[in-house]
């Protein structure tokens, strides 16, 4: 069974940084895309950055410049640099992928999903 582990979350300090890793394990045929949502209290869960199995990067506005994400296809594992942070970056950090385990069909949305690893941001 497919499972996706996060670590790194933490508390800091505003414009601090932080680097987050969330690793696939379990049997999986193909690695289509895989991304990170986070959550703030009382706010809706809200794409942060993907990236797809040929390297393609895409950012939400506020993140961009500030956070990288990037992948070890060998281990099966995303990143997220996270540089300068702000108050308003306090959220819960989701890692999610779009995860083949029998074809070579991508599905069109994330299958499957981490626990969440939580960012705490003070000033």
């Amino acid at each position: 069974q497919v499972q996706l582990v996060e670590s790194g979350g933490g508390s800091v300090q505003a414009g601090g940084s932080l680097k987050l890793s969330c690793a696939a394990s379990g049997y999986i045929f193909r690695r289509c895309g895989m991304g990170w949502y986070r959550q703030a209290p009382g706010k809706e869960r809200e794409l942060v950055s993907t990236i797809s199995s040929d390297g393609t990067t895409s950012y939400a506005d506020s993140v961009k410049g500030r956070f990288t994400i990037s992948q070890d296809n060998a281990k099966n594992t995303v990143y997220l640099q996270i540089n300068s942070l702000k108050t308003e970056d306090t959220a819960v950090y989701y890692c999610a992928a779009r995860l083949s385990v029998r074809t070579f069909h991508c599905p069109n949305d994330y299958n499957y999903w981490g626990q969440g690893t939580q960012v705490t941001v003070s000033s």
